[in-house]
């Protein structure tokens, strides 16, 4: 268990080397844990490949990683924010939710068109494109666990992939909309009040990191309670989903009632590192040869994925939101956390601001919904599929 997760700090701090070496990888916001894992992932293929040795790892502190970084995820949800947003937020959000549903759609019409099991295509679905790298890991065991051989590592490739593809669709089709259409004519000033407002709320003290273990620990150990609740229903859930339930409800207990404080800046650190040293582990524990038998299958998934989110992104998130400047701006953002994470959502629409003019609403509307709400219902939608398909 000790020596695992070493390895996986090893292949961290590659991961960052070569992040400051290689511009291509900061340029797309490719984690450094995925950067250095991958090049573990890959000895190690080859090693097994030549009949050589084959590496088997502790996983234990893993899983207990995964559950704290979405026990984190879950605090996000702060519906105070969430209705402060007004009208636009609320649409957002169901845009969202309904490309998560679109994505599953597509990933399980295409695997049964090419004759594969539909919860192989689930590994291209929304689990690696809006849930991304962390998720990816989180369904993967899940999904080999209902005998779906090499899922995890499935899903991690195609949510490296849905990196790459999110930032290099995203600035172009937003920059496109903004020519053609004359878009920066329609650009408002808005009140950031709100952004700078919740900035505060995340301002971190040295002091309060031990709460905010206590915070995450407690929401776990409570967490696990609902859960197996939850698996009394018949349905399968991934582990971490109690514990994401429980600390939503403490984040708004402590929102409308103020009767305690959540430490949102040191939570969002603490999750940070779990997910470093979760993904870490991960990749350096994928099985890269069980990729082979599915290269054509999985090009032509990723190819529909793709497809769709140029199509969302470009009529309906566009148009929904108002086929103004800060729409584009926001399609831009939908492409990098709807292939990505947030980092990617926030970079495109970066780039995109830098060229012509601020969008205080896309940077407002993205992570509050990308951060805050998009993995919870990914989530949500995921296990539903999983348990209609399995």
């Amino acid at each position: 268990m000790y020596q695992t997760v070493a390895v996986a700090v090893l292949a961290l701090f590659i991961g960052v080397l070569l992040k400051e070496r290689i511009k291509f990888l900061t340029t797309f916001c490719i984690p450094a844990p995925v950067v250095g894992g991958m090049i573990f992932a890959i000895i190690f293929c080859v090693l097994y490949s030549l009949g050589i040795l084959e590496i088997n790892f502790d996983e234990t502190l893993r899983n207990v990683c995964m559950v704290m970084f979405f026990t984190s995820v879950g605090f996000q949800a702060n519906m105070k924010v969430l209705k402060s947003g007004g009208k636009g937020t609320f649409i957002f959000l169901i845009l969202v939710l309904l490309l998560i549903i679109s994505q599953n759609f597509v990933a399980v019409g295409l695997s049964k068109l090419l004759g594969i099991n539909p919860l192989i295509g689930m590994c291209t679905g929304s689990i690696p494109m809006v849930g991304g790298h962390g998720t990816a890991g989180a369904f993967g065991p899940l999904l080999e666990d209902m005998n779906v051989d090499g899922a995890t590592t499935l899903a991690t490739a195609a949510a490296t992939f849905g990196l790459v593809a999110g930032s290099l669709m995203g600035g172009p089709l937003a920059n496109s909309l903004i020519k053609k259409k004359s878009l920066v004519d329609t650009a408002v000033y808005e009140d950031d009040s709100m952004l700078v407002e919740e900035e505060i709320k995340h301002r971190r003290e040295v002091s309060m990191y031990a709460p905010a273990v206590y915070q995450l620990t407690l929401a776990m150990g409570i967490g696990t309670i609902v859960s197996f609740v939850l698996s009394k229903t018949g349905m399968t859930f991934p582990v971490y989903i109690g514990s994401m339930i429980v600390a939503a409800i403490m984040r708004n207990i402590s929102e409308y009632t103020d009767s305690f404080r959540i430490h949102m800046g040191e939570i969002n650190d603490l999750g940070s590192i779990c997910l470093s040293l979760f993904l870490g582990v991960a990749m350096i524990t994928l099985k890269l040869w069980q990729l082979a038998a599915l290269a054509l299958p999985l090009f032509v998934l990723l190819a529909g994925q793709v497809l769709l989110m140029y199509i969302f992104a470009r009529f309906i998130v566009f148009k929904s939101m108002g086929s103004d400047y800060d729409a584009a701006v926001l399609a831009a953002g939908t492409c990098g956390f709807g292939m990505g994470a947030t980092p990617n959502a926030m970079a495109n629409m970066q780039a995109v601001t830098e060229k012509y003019l601020p969008s205080v609403n896309a940077f407002l509307l993205v992570p509050i919904v990308g951060s805050m709400f998009a993995d919870f219902l990914n989530s949500l939608t995921i296990t539903f599929f999983i348990n209609f398909l399995g």
